[in-house]
């Protein structure tokens, strides 16, 4: 049996989450079109007769400001040791100074990568090869791969891929196992997904999602959430004229969060300022506890 981790590391927005639930068929990590959506490491587990691949996404390496930035990049430094592969993942546009600063980083990891270029569905061929090139000339690249994760191009040869370059090894989860991160965090992470889908400018930045309670009984799952932003200027954005807006991240939150557990559930959503969150060691630490060393 082939198994192993591998670990999927690129800038900000290059679609590596997306290529994780484009492969595992369902949807394990938060996607938007905003940059820097995942925030934290989240195994995701596929499973075949006579394998188990443990996919490790991450947030995207990029020259951090401010203090939740350098958190984000810290795990997913800390994210490339341990692993048996790893997946470069670029998009289709030519390499960018914020894919330089990942080949710096991979290239000080005695940890063997396939080169992936993304969103290859969008752009020409010349910006792919400068891409490839790139890829070929750095130590321990095992192969590159084109694809469109949306559009699922392309995954059935990366997946054969990296079976080649895995160690015969017993599964790290049981079979059927998708995920290792708890069901809270997978409510937390679906309402971040549409704060980030239905608001502007700085504000999906500026917020975090903690679940406070959970109820259920078979046929019903009640659930209270409360959304922080940083500023009190931000509260009225959030709720909206009429409390139209938050109601609208708690509809669209409902419906995803029914699909992860199979029944009707009670979605209760508040909004609370916590100034300066993203500067607080304390919040921070707390909220990436278990994923810094």
């Amino acid at each position: 049996m082939k198994s192993g981790f591998v670990c999927l590391v690129g800038s900000p927005n290059v679609g590596k989450s997306t290529m994780v639930n484009s492969i595992i068929g369902k949807k394990i990590s938060i996607v938007s079109k905003k940059p820097q959506t995942t925030r934290h490491r989240i195994n995701a587990i596929w499973n075949a007769p006579n394998a188990q691949v443990v996919f490790v996404d991450t947030p995207g390496l990029h020259k951090a400001i401010h203090k939740l930035g350098k958190y984000l990049v810290k795990i997913a430094i800390n994210s490339l040791e341990g692993n048996d592969l790893l997946l470069f993942v670029t998009s289709a546009e030519g390499v960018k100074k914020s894919d330089e600063i990942v080949a710096e980083r991979i290239s000080n990891v005695e940890v063997p990568f396939i080169g992936v270029v993304n969103k290859c569905d969008l752009k020409g061929k010349l910006a792919i090869k400068s891409i490839d090139s790139m890829f070929t000339s750095m130590k321990n690249c095992v192969g590159v791969h084109h694809i469109s994760a949306i559009n699922r191009t392309g995954i059935d040869e990366l997946i054969g891929e990296i079976l080649k370059n895995l160690p015969e090894a017993p599964a790290y989860y049981p079979i059927g196992t998708l995920t290792d991160r708890p069901l809270n965090f997978m409510i937390s992470e679906i309402v971040r997904e549409k704060v980030f889908r239905f608001t502007r400018e700085e504000l999906p930045y500026s917020s975090a999602v903690l679940v406070d309670y959970t109820e259920e009984t078979p046929d019903l799952m009640k659930i209270w959430v409360t959304i922080l932003v940083e500023k009190s200027s931000q509260k009225p954005i959030m709720l909206g004229k009429g409390g139209k807006m938050i109601k609208k991240i708690g509809t669209f939150a409902r419906k995803d969060i029914e699909r992860l557990v199979d029944k009707h559930v009670f979605l209760s959503v508040h909004v609370k300022v916590k100034p300066k969150w993203t500067e607080s060691d304390k919040m921070l630490e707390e909220m990436f506890r278990g994923e810094l060393k």
